[in-house]
């Protein structure tokens, strides 16, 4: 049977002195081996464990178990149907090469143990873990989201290359709401009034919500995640979170951790903290902007920078892989229906395919910085994106661009976001280009592409099955 437990290297017999022991007891987040991990939990008296992994959507899967059971000889399975579910909950029909496994077999849920940390808003004492995702002979799981950055990052170590990113995540804040007929609203902050826009960098807008956003910090602290800054962003009740640059995977796990806790923070409060990208009409939507640069392995110095300062060959084909591969990888950036709302005009986000220096009106902006601190950010990605995939794909567009040489277009210094579009406008439109670049099968996977896409179709058409009132109110008797 495969059991979750990672083999101990040989001759180690999972041993450690007592000081790496109690360095592991008394770390915030993450421990290095087995003996070490039930030391932790012993150590903080844990009754629960939770076993999880992000499926497709981000949402967060697994099982709970007593934490005895945990450092057992136990096994963990899912069904490798629940990563070709949508985001409602359906089976999609087969179609192109999309196909289930005709006996759902088990996948195998391998915990990671670098993430392990508490559930600081749970009553009883539960921690919880992400899991990697294997078949029954152990091996990697490759459409799954976690293992597809893996496969993104594997491929920059293979070329002798590092990425660092550092994602910026923005939410809003809204009035609990029951019924999905009505149309969500701003909270009340403290002040007892509800929150209007235009508040952007507002130290007053944050302290309306100082309760919840402490709640936040205390949730983040204790499972050791660090927040650089947080923000309110445009819109009424929109924050927006800084995390400090680093490697892609732990930043996806932080995201995804985050996203849970947040929302965590704000049901404690009576409100609702949403990841949507347009989730108010008229409003600004929520992105998740990355940043990205790349560093040689051995050296550390970053490859966007010459020696004398300048940006780099290699820097303008990171560029140029962006411009090209973005917008055919725009669907795993903006996933569902509602996120090309967002992507529409006046509404503060970019709609074009150019880049620039410092032009926060370009789909790629080269922030003003130091040279070894010189990077693309990618502001392209709504929050309602899975973090795995989304920094998967757009790394793996700035690669390509490297391996193929791609020349980028002359940076612009005018205002971009006016005139056409030039990104997909719908999710059947983003579908067809990344189902058709051949270049992500060997980066991202052809297993990933073909199941990502035959789930986006799924929740297309059931899409399709809503009558919105929109219809209602200029069709019903007008046609």
């Amino acid at each position: 049977m495969t059991t979750h437990k990672e083999p101990p290297a040989a001759g180690a017999n999972e041993k450690c002195d007592d000081d790496d022991l109690q360095l592991a007891i008394q770390s915030l987040r993450g421990v290095p081996g087995w003996t070490e991990a039930s030391a932790w939990l012993q150590a903080r008296g844990i009754e629960d464990i939770e076993c999880i992994t992000p499926d497709l959507a981000g949402v967060t899967r697994g099982k709970m178990m007593p934490s005895s059971k945990f450092t057992s000889n136990t096994a963990l399975s899912l069904p490798s149907s629940l990563f070709r579910q949508t985001i409602s909950g359906e089976y999609p029909d087969e179609t192109g090469e999309f196909r289930y496994d005709p006996n759902d077999g088990d996948l195998k849920l391998r915990p990671d143990l670098s993430t392990l940390c508490v559930v600081p808003w749970e009553s009883d004492p539960t921690a919880q873990i992400i899991c990697d995702i294997v078949d029954t002979a152990g091996e990697p799981v490759r459409y799954t989201p976690r293992n597809v950055l893996k496969r993104v990052v594997q491929a920059y170590a293979d070329d002798g290359f590092r990425p660092v990113v550092a994602p910026e995540i923005e939410f809003y804040l809204v009035a609990q709401n029951i019924d999905p007929d009505d149309p969500l609203k701003p909270p009340k902050g403290r002040s007892g009034r509800p929150i209007q826009g235009g508040q952007s960098y507002s130290i007053a807008g944050i302290n309306e919500f100082d309760d919840l956003v402490d709640d936040i910090y205390h949730f983040s602290e204790a499972q050791g995640l660090e927040i650089d800054t947080l923000i309110h962003e445009e819109g009424p009740a929109q924050m927006e979170i800084n995390l400090r640059h680093g490697d892609p995977l732990e930043l996806a796990d932080q995201v995804f951790l985050f996203k849970r806790t947040i929302r965590e923070a704000a049901m404690k409060h009576g409100i609702y903290a949403t990841f949507m990208a347009k989730p108010m009409e008229g409003l600004p939507g929520s992105a998740m902007h990355i940043h990205q640069s790349v560093v040689d392995s051995e050296t550390g110095a970053n490859i966007f920078t010459a020696e004398n300062g300048e940006p780099s060959p290699l820097f303008f084909h990171y560029v140029g892989g962006m411009q090209r591969y973005v917008p055919r990888a725009l669907v795993t950036m903006a996933p569902y229906v509602n996120s090309y709302r967002r992507l529409a005009p006046d509404m503060a986000c970019p709609l074009n395919n150019k880049w620039g220096y410092d032009n926060r009106t370009t789909a790629f902006r080269v922030p003003a910085s130091e040279p070894q601190a010189r990077r693309v950010e990618n502001r392209l990605p709504s929050s309602d994106a899975n973090p795995y995939l989304a920094l998967a794909s757009s790394l793996a567009a700035g690669l390509l661009g490297i391996r193929n040489e791609i020349e980028p277009d002359e940076p612009t210094q005018e205002s971009v976001n006016e005139g056409a579009i030039e990104l997909p406008r719908s999710l059947l439109d983003a579908v067809a280009l990344f189902e058709g670049e051949g270049d992500f099968r060997e980066v991202l996977g052809r297993e990933f592409i073909t199941n990502y896409c035959g789930v986006k179709r799924g929740e297309f058409e059931t899409f399709m099955q809503v009558i919105s009132p929109w219809e209602r109110e200029y069709l019903l008797l007008n046609v």
